[in-house]
């Protein structure tokens, strides 16, 4: 047997996957707070719900089979789509606008580099069914105030409207999508690879022609509806396409400066997707955080609490010898029953070797209940961190862990 994962797909150990419940934690706060409900979706969907709705490329990379009974089905390759088929779904059961968040994996048979993964976890928010300005600005909002709550304070929004690519073919919108990435010569090839253009100056007229653009009416409202929201750091970028074929008018990415492998989040409107399940026209904005990406800029830039990076028991109870044994599970019931994550040590073993199990783990505290603390109505409270011991009487255990 290959003992590994596959290429592209991951575990998580305890230390991971703690950060990653820390994140979710945060995000699930600041879009609630914005009014946004949870949805949740299938992995599997039909073929014919996801093919066609994210340009060439998307059809390329998803995960697409038969299944046993038959069916061509694939693997939920974004959000945004299944998002789609669920209002047109449900179009009488849910109000409108309809706010929903969603989070959850997604998978994308793509080349793996750093911050990329072939099944990875989006977050999305999207509002349904308005075409007001201030829907657009509110979805920015959250994504701003999203990154705060998780320590970020230097932060860059990229903005644009779609409309301003009008007439040109989807060659052309994805070459300059790529203009971060491969620089202006490396458009210029692409303008000509995809004939697009005749000739690199031709594409070079067309670049020039694309960034003197300035910004809509329609976005033009948006940004002053973030001024009244008070989201700063925002910035009109001409050149910002987004890939992806549905989307209409709003566009727009979130970057951060100490952490440049990319955006860490993008989203826009697309009025026209959901009327192609629901048989006329619902608007639609949102976006998706790139949840490894922002992990991976939280740990460049030390954000996560200390905390995170322990156990999820705050204190490790010993057993000191098998005929005290049934004293210690009585004082790790003690604190669970007072909301304190409690871990009992389960085998009998040298104190050395509980206080060592401890220490890995990274928990914080480890009570020992031997004969003379028995005696006393007593517990031995060791801080791992400092060395430090000190004994606390039993009545008042709880109480001392609570005001750690």
């Amino acid at each position: 047997m290959n003992i590994q994962t596959l290429k592209g797909f991951r575990d998580f150990l305890p230390g991971e996957a703690r950060k990653r419940q820390y994140v979710i934690s945060a995000l699930k706060q600041v879009f609630e707070s914005f009014g946004f409900e949870p949805l949740e979706t299938p992995v599997l969907e039909y073929e014919e719900i996801l093919m066609g709705k994210y340009g060439e490329e998307g059809d390329k990379l998803m995960y697409r089979f038969e299944d046993n009974g038959g069916r061509r089905v694939a693997m939920r390759y974004d959000q945004t789509v299944p998002l789609s088929r669920v209002v047109a779904e449900y179009l009488n059961e849910l109000p409108m606008p309809f706010k929903r968040y969603q989070i959850q994996n997604v998978w994308r048979a793509e080349n793996t580099q750093k911050g990329r993964y072939r099944e990875f976890m989006q977050c999305d928010i999207d509002t349904v069914g308005t075409t007001s300005p201030l829907a657009d600005a509110e979805v920015i909002a959250t994504a701003v105030k999203a990154l705060e709550k998780l320590g970020f304070t230097n932060y860059k929004v990229l903005v644009n409207d779609r409309t301003i690519f009008e007439g040109l073919p989807q060659g052309a919108i994805t070459a300059i999508d790529k203009l971060k990435k491969i620089g202006e010569e490396g458009v210029y090839k692409e303008l000509v690879d995809r004939k697009v253009t005749k000739s690199p100056e031709e594409a070079k007229n067309l670049l020039q022609s694309i960034t003197e653009k300035t910004p809509t009416e329609n976005l033009g409202q948006i940004l002053g509806q973030l001024e009244l929201l008070g989201i700063k750091n925002v910035e009109y970028s001409p050149t910002l396409a987004r890939g992806l074929d549905y989307y209409t008018e709003l566009i727009f990415e979130i970057e951060i400066p100490e952490y440049p492998v990319g955006s860490v989040c993008g989203g826009g409107r697309y009025d026209n997707l959901i009327g192609m399940f629901a048989g006329k026209q619902i608007p639609a904005v949102g976006f998706a955080f790139g949840f490894d990406r922002t992990i991976e800029a939280m740990e460049a830039l030390n954000l996560f609490p200390e905390k995170v990076s322990n156990a999820s028991a705050q204190v490790l109870v010993t057993i000191f010898n098998p005929e005290l044994k049934q004293k210690s599970l009585e004082v790790s019931s003690r604190l669970r029953s007072n909301n304190i994550n409690t871990e009992l040590y389960l085998e009998e073993a040298k104190i050395e070797k509980q206080l060592k199990y401890a220490d890995a783990k990274k928990i914080p505290y480890v009570i020992i209940v031997g004969p003379d603390e028995v005696e006393k109505d007593v517990v031995t409270v060791k801080n791992l961190k400092t060395r430090e011991q000190t004994q606390v009487p039993l009545d008042e255990l709880p109480k001392f862990f609570q005001t750690k």
